[in-house]
């Protein structure tokens, strides 16, 4: 199976979206042997995806303020967007096609980089109540990751390093309207 997963990964890298088959092939498996970890293009796809176990963006030592805090997980989501954007793209498009029947949701698209921006902006406790919170964490995260590089880049027409620093100053923006003016609702 982690040859197929690395055969994958190499291919979407390259700008492909394989097959079972593809995968197979590339890894120098048999076809029967990688329709038994993988039923179709999608599972495949799912598993070759960069690996987002981690628990934190902050580095080692993080800084104590909220807007330090905030700019760190940015700069480190952002960077981890751009090493790893045609699986990233791959995915996205993936994630916007139909899946049907039960359990067939893509497992990337389960919110961490909510918990990533929740555990940034801890130093709020007591400034803002945790609703409040999850609404700017929200806010921010509609502003970062690969549906904004998509747009920024491929619609708006800026060079990654443009878009990224666009990223970075909406969500710090984010941050200071929701400490000085609060949020909606």
């Amino acid at each position: 199976m982690d040859a197929l997963v690395a055969a994958a990964r190499t291919l979407v890298a390259a700008g492909r979206t394989p097959t079972v088959d593809e995968a197979a092939q590339a890894a120098g498996v048999a076809r029967s042997t990688a329709y038994r970890y993988f039923t179709g293009r999608r599972e495949l796809l799912a598993a070759a995806h960069p690996e987002t176990a981690r628990t934190s963006m902050l580095p080692e030592a993080p800084p104590l303020d909220a807007a330090g805090r905030l700019d760190a997980v940015v700069v480190e989501f952002t960077r981890m967007i751009l090493e790893t954007e045609a699986q990233q793209r791959t995915m996205l498009r993936l994630s916007l096609e139909s899946a049907d029947g039960p359990g067939r949701r893509l497992p990337l698209r389960q919110g961490r980089a909510i918990g990533w921006l929740t555990e940034a902006l801890m130093p709020l406790q007591g400034e803002l109540t945790d609703e409040q919170v999850h609404k700017l964490v929200l806010a921010v995260r509609s502003a970062i990751g690969i549906e904004a590089l998509v747009w920024l880049t491929d619609v708006g027409g800026l060079d990654r390093e443009d878009a990224i620093e666009s990223m970075r100053w909406t969500a710090n923006a984010l941050l200071a309207k929701a400490q000085t003016e609060g949020l909606w609702g």
